[in-house]
């Protein structure tokens, strides 16, 4: 077998299909929680201070939906450890104590959000991402793109960014739709 960067061939096949495999539970997840909230209540603010189940729902798609592009775009040789950064990003993003403030490129708007045309927006830019993670070389840092604070990263520190990310506003709709329907 081929040695790689990841370890032999097959493992990397392995290694793959499990970040792939990640996104797409992420995915599921995220779609079931959203059709749980009903349709009626999509964009009622639960509690003050708060987003919509719509905003936030908008705002993981504004951070999701042209990283594809980012993730078959213009890439670099790593000249670190391609998941340094995962650790740390895990850390933050699923400290759910841990209040964080958005970028504002990603903010949400306050405009009517159809719940049926955002989750298929949802699922086709994570299916998107699943698939890249399944082809590319998730060790080359991508150059299109730096993460605010962090610079440029890696395919595989993005891909972990996006399921993490998606993992901690599942969280929040959760809470959200607690406070909805009860």
């Amino acid at each position: 077998m081929q040695k790689t960067k990841f370890g032999y061939k097959k493992e990397l096949k392995i290694y793959r299909k499990m970040i792939a495999n990640n996104i797409e539970n992420t995915s599921k997840e995220l779609l079931r929680v959203i059709f749980s909230i009903p349709k009626e209540k999509f964009d009622t603010v639960p509690f003050e201070g708060s987003w919509t189940a719509g905003q936030v729902a908008e705002h993981i798609l504004k951070s999701c939906s042209g990283l594809v592009s980012v993730l078959e775009g213009n890439v670099k040789p790593t000249n670190r450890n391609a998941e340094e950064h995962v650790p740390m990003i895990r850390d933050i993003f699923l400290n759910f104590d841990h209040k964080m403030k958005s970028p504002e490129f990603i903010l949400p708007t306050h405009d009517t959000h159809d719940r049926q045309v955002i989750a298929a927006d949802l699922a086709n830019a994570l299916a998107g991402i699943a698939a890249v993670a399944k082809v590319e070389n998730l060790d080359l840092t991508c150059t299109d793109f730096e993460m605010p604070n962090l610079g440029q990263l890696t395919r595989i520190e993005l891909i972990n960014f996006v399921d993490v990310h998606t993992q901690r506003h599942i969280y929040q709709l959760k809470n959200i739709r607690t406070y909805l329907v009860n």
